[in-house]
């Protein structure tokens, strides 16, 4: 009786689970939520209801790091990423992914670009890898307005630069505002929204070209039915005025979303490769 008892508990709990994850194992598209994105789940929850309710199961499975999120485009474990232009752009040299559609902020803008920041008074940044010599510099990992962005300046050339990472924009220029660091490499948009408490900071440069915003890249292995479908509803967001609609704008802080393609990408390719990203490249300096 006991044996009994035992096995039909079992049966219930695989039932159970079957349940509870049939919306993921049986999802008609998959999109990447990196592990170290805290609140990146909350964020697009209600992104995953506005596509059930549109007629599509898409649902997050999660990635340790980048590379794992290559593996699970090539191993067709995944069919979508939103991501920022760095990163897309690896995927895109790879020959992993392209790019189907971006968001356009409630300000309207949906590009951004790298600003270089350094106390008062200090010279103008001169486009060159000696600028950096002697300095600390400090920046975002593998994004276009930071280590890309500065790999792609300094190339081979051999200088004495001391590097260090932010965990974000506002951290690296927290970090120049305290005198830990001698320059700071970030995003236009996180600068132009906080640089009036930073009164002895200026920007001393940028970059020339503009980057696309938190684009979502999709696998070449993802069926093209199903990425019209994701592409369709994205782009009819802006102008559905449904409870569920308007939540999502809410909870992305964004207009709508516009058709983006590889002539988007034109300038943040042309970056990717001068810092020396190709098809072998593994996230890594």
């Amino acid at each position: 009786m006991e044996r009994l008892k035992h096995i039909l508990s079992i049966f219930c709990l695989n039932i159970f689970i079957c349940v509870l994850f049939s919306g993921v194992v049986y999802a008609d598209f998959k999109i990447v939520i990196m592990q170290d994105q805290k609140g990146a789940g909350a964020k697009f929850r209600p992104l995953l209801n506005y596509f059930s309710q549109n007629g599509i199961n898409v649902s997050f499975v999660a990635a340790k790091n980048y590379p794992h999120a290559a593996k699970l485009f090539s191993q067709g474990a995944a069919d979508g990423m939103f991501s920022g232009s760095g990163i897309a752009g690896c995927f895109i040299i790879k020959k992993m992914a392209d790019p189907v559609v971006r968001p356009v902020n409630n300000e309207g803008w949906s590009t951004y670009w790298a600003v270089v920041l350094a106390p008062e008074g200090a010279p103008r940044f001169t486009q060159s890898a000696d600028y950096f010599n002697n300095k600390r510099v400090i920046f975002c990992s593998l994004a276009s307005s930071g280590e890309f962005f500065y790999q792609s300046i300094i190339k081979k050339a051999k200088i004495d630069t001391v590097i260090l990472k932010a965990s974000s924009h506002g951290a690296a220029i927290d970090a120049l505002a305290r005198g830990s660091a001698d320059i700071a490499i970030v995003k236009n948009r996180v600068w132009e929204k906080i640089k009036t408490r930073y009164r002895d900071i200026v920007r001393v440069g940028e970059d020339p070209g503009e980057n696309p915003n938190g684009t979502l890249i999709v696998s070449k292995k993802t069926d093209q039915k199903n990425i019209d479908k994701i592409s369709s509803i994205l782009l009819g967001l802006k102008n559905d005025d449904s409870n569920q609609a308007m939540l999502v704008k809410e909870k992305l802080h964004i207009k709508g979303y516009i058709k983006t393609g590889m002539d988007d990408f034109k300038f943040t390719i042309a970056l990717l490769k001068k810092a020396g990203v190709d098809q072998q490249f593994n996230f890594a300096f």
